[in-house]
């Protein structure tokens, strides 16, 4: 392969269009930047077979790290990737960890992450992965080998049309069956990733392509017509942004997960602070404003702290930042929010008046638009004051002190599984990573982990995926080796994709995993409880305290090589968390067996109106007259 010498930026960036379109009527600027990522060499054209210029195409590309497991049709590029020097590899025991790992990679760093599998079972198993990552909009690029191109549609062996089962869960899927077209496809790929709404894009390549000749060259001509990335909001929709905002009595800033994925935190922080308006944070969101800021005022959703949830049911305007009025946020839609005006800003347009009309959208990037809002503020505020926040300021605090978030003590003897969690956040602090399957340790990890910055909470949120927590965690760890990373999880969701320990082991990624062992499948269990008349049908693990303990935790972290402890007592939680903190030469699995019986407060049961927002079993919070 030939040398590489630095290119310069501006003649690359040429290479794409920079004409405005149709996306200018909803911005007033679309910006063009250099399609091709990576640290822009100039490679000069080189022979090389198609497997070879995939492998030179990523190094290209500056990544470091993918997640794999080879198979017959990607076997060719597994013989050049093993004499990269630049590129570590590494290999998983399920095709669905490759693809978690690459979230939890991406999420943590900011950077695309890399997953790669062979054809037909080995491209399926990344299925889910690629859904969670669309659903939660995480930069990924999956590449799986493809049967030669003779013989797709002839029901080959381990032939599936994974473009068209992944057509609908990716931002785009291409086909590759000619080897040239392998540095530009894998290019576009990467584009189309991070920049926009980022999202996982998938390259499915022909093993014909990856064995033939080609020539490679850098940086290949990318062309995607039609894709143009609105950035900077249109003017007279911010002036409009702001004459709302002067005139709001009860403003809430409702901010979503595209407020990290803009890296806008700390736009964000002044802007709030500029208006003095409530922050809530979504569940992708925590972290975007600090947990500890005083107008930080909770988590909203089915789950939401009750001040959260009030402040986005009792406002005169939402000001919503990379938010997409998700079901679990909204309740019943038609009784959300009911008196709010919604200012909606997004780079996704199609998000816009998805679920709840905007009166004022705004189509770009939150980092160019939360500074341009406050801007216009700033010019408005000139003329028309904004109005006094004391007594909305005045209803939301007596709302946080008269129901913070909280649990009640267990029953049974057993440990609170919120307080372990919370034990585990205070004992670890703001600089760590935590990482959640599915389910009540789910939320309970968003609401009793204190969270202080960004891309330090990693959960499945709109796809809710089992299994995704230990994965996740592992790429988490890859990403960033000197952060402490936890991946807390459920006695359910451990069982689906432990196997990755021995991955953490082998390649020396010594995550900690808090598995809260409640010896059942605990938000089932829970909505058994509630609307099932405790009719506990398949729910119960037999993990856990008076059972048979299949598997034994802490015999299965042995097995695979990792410590494994067990915590059954109150008094044993802070040692126990302790001692996996000093513990950083492999991974460490805790068995914390906790009561089965506790449950997931505050909650708005499903298809019912935030309104009816639930403190404990059959009790609503007491509405003061002038709420």
């Amino acid at each position: 392969m030939s040398n590489s010498t630095p290119a310069n930026p501006a003649s690359v960036a040429k290479s794409i269009n920079r004409s405005k379109d149709a996306a200018a009527a909803v911005s007033s600027v679309v910006e063009a930047s250099n399609p091709v990522q990576g640290p822009n060499n100039i490679v000069a054209p080189t022979q090389m077979t198609g497997s070879q210029a995939i492998v030179r195409s990523l190094e290209e590309l500056g990544v470091k790290d993918v997640f794999g497991l080879p198979g017959g049709a990607i076997l060719p590029t597994y013989d050049p990737l093993m004499d990269s020097t630049k590129i570590n590899h590494v290999l998983v025991r399920h095709e669905q960890g490759a693809g978690h790992a690459a979230q939890g990679f991406a999420m943590v760093s900011g950077e695309v992450g890399v997953c790669i599998a062979t054809s037909g079972p080995g491209a399926t198993n990344l299925v889910t992965a690629l859904a969670d990552a669309n659903m939660d909009s995480v930069p990924m690029v999956a590449i799986t080998g493809q049967v030669h191109s003779a013989f797709i549609g002839s029901d080959a062996f381990q032939e599936a049309d994974i473009v068209g089962i992944t057509m609908p869960i990716t931002k785009h899927a291409f086909l590759v069956t000619n080897a040239e077209d392998i540095p530009k496809t894998l290019a576009s790929a990467f584009y189309l990733a991070q920049t926009g709404r980022p999202g996982p894009v998938l390259v499915d390549i022909t093993k014909d392509a990856q064995q033939s000749d080609m020539t490679f060259s850098w940086p290949p001509k990318v062309d995607l017509p039609g894709y143009r990335v609105v950035t900077r909001g249109h003017n007279k929709q911010l002036r409009e942004a702001a004459k709302l905002i002067a005139g709001a009595t009860r403003p809430v800033l409702y901010v979503g997960g595209g407020v990290i994925k803009a890296n806008a935190h700390e736009q964000l922080k002044e802007f709030a602070e500029y208006i003095n308006a409530p922050v809530v944070t979504t569940l992708t969101a925590r972290g975007a404003f600090p947990d500890s800021h005083e107008q930080h005022v909770g988590m909203p959703g089915m789950h939401g702290a009750v001040s959260a949830v009030t402040a986005l049911q009792q406002s005169d305007l939402l000001i919503t930042l990379g938010a997409r009025f998700d079901d679990r946020v909204t309740g019943v839609l038609s009784s959300f929010a009911p008196n709010a005006k919604v200012i909606h800003a997004d780079i996704d347009p199609a998000e816009i008046s998805k679920n709840r009309v905007a009166d004022v959208p705004i189509v770009g990037s939150l980092d160019e638009i939360i500074p341009q809002l406050q801007e216009a503020c700033a010019t408005r505020f000139e003329n028309e004051p904004q109005q006094d926040l004391s007594s909305w300021w005045g209803l939301l605090n007596r709302l946080r002190e008269t129901y913070p978030i909280g649990y009640t003590e267990t029953q049974d003897g057993l440990s609170a599984p919120q307080h372990v969690i919370q034990r585990i956040g205070e004992l670890t602090g703001p600089e760590g990573v935590y990482v959640a399957g599915v389910g009540q340790h789910q939320m309970w990890a968003a609401q009793f982990v204190k969270y202080e910055r960004p891309r330090s909470w990693l959960n499945s949120a709109g796809l809710g995926t089992m299994g995704y927590s230990v994965p996740a965690a592992m790429g988490a760890k890859v990403a960033q080796p000197d952060r402490v990373v936890w991946a807390i999880d459920g006695d359910g969701c451990f069982q689906m994709t432990n196997q990755e320990l021995a991955t953490c082991v082998i390649n020396n990624i010594p995550i900690k995993v808090a598995v809260i062992n409640n010896s059942s499948l605990g938000m089932v269990r829970q909505w058994q409880t509630l609307f099932y008349d405790s009719r506990y049908s398949n729910t119960d693990l037999n993990t856990g305290h008076g059972t048979a303990r299949i598997p034994d935790f802490v015999k299965l972290a042995d097995a695979y090589g990792c410590v494994g402890l067990r915590c059954e007592r109150d008094e044993d939680i802070d040692a126990t968390i302790r001692k996996a903190l000093e513990i950083n030469d492999r991974p460490v699995v805790i068995d914390f067996v906790v009561s089965a019986d506790s449950m997931v407060w505050p909650m708005v049961p499903s298809g019912v109106s935030n309104d009816e927002i639930q403190i404990a079993k059959g009790m609503t919070p007491e509405w003061e007259e002038e709420d």
